[in-house]
């Protein structure tokens, strides 16, 4: 391989890396924002406590950090098997892995954080609107990592993340009036 040819694939395997620990931290954060609040705003309209609310929500990014940081190494780990005929984890996996655990992780404690201060009714209008302010954020940042639209990456990302908490609100009032 010339020396051309040889920085042209590396140049090529950094960029892959990169779109691979991007999509991982994009992935990460929506999901446990959206999973969270859409999970507690469920559980505060079934008129649950604040403690219980609170230790639900816990459980949930805990749980879920690892199995989606599981999920992204086993999934990264079969796609590059997928396209080198390699079944080989590498360091790159483990990364994109730790990656999701810690953006899930911390991102879940944007939602959660309104029920450790205020009465059920007002942490869950607070909870909805933190984590749809900060859906607005993760699709600016995103645009301009990826010098797209802001404003459109920005919208996109409120309104479809906004759908699932309408979701768990809906399952929420549902299982409450049983």
């Amino acid at each position: 391989m010339s020396g051309a040819a040889r920085a042209e694939h590396t140049a090529m395997m950094h960029d892959i890396r990169s779109v691979s620990f991007f999509r991982n931290f994009v992935f990460g954060v929506e999901d446990s924002l959206v999973s969270t609040v859409g999970l507690l705003s469920g559980i505060a309209l079934a008129a649950v406590s604040r403690e219980t609310i609170f230790l639900t929500g816990v459980v949930l990014i805990f749980v879920e950090a690892f199995s989606m940081s599981a999920g992204s190494f086993l999934s990264e780990s079969s796609a590059e098997g997928y396209a080198s005929g390699v079944d080989k984890p590498t360091r790159n996996n483990v990364t994109a892995a730790v990656i999701m655990f810690f953006s899930y992780f911390l991102a879940g404690f944007i939602p959660l954080f309104p029920y450790l201060v205020w009465p059920v009714g007002t942490a869950l209008q607070a909870s909805i609107f933190l984590s749809v302010l900060a859906l607005f954020g993760l699709g600016l940042l995103s645009a301009a990592l990826s010098r797209t639209s802001l404003l459109r990456s920005a919208v996109r990302m409120a309104i479809i993340g906004g759908m699932a908490i309408v979701i768990g609100a809906i399952a929420g009032i549902a299982v409450s009036q049983l």
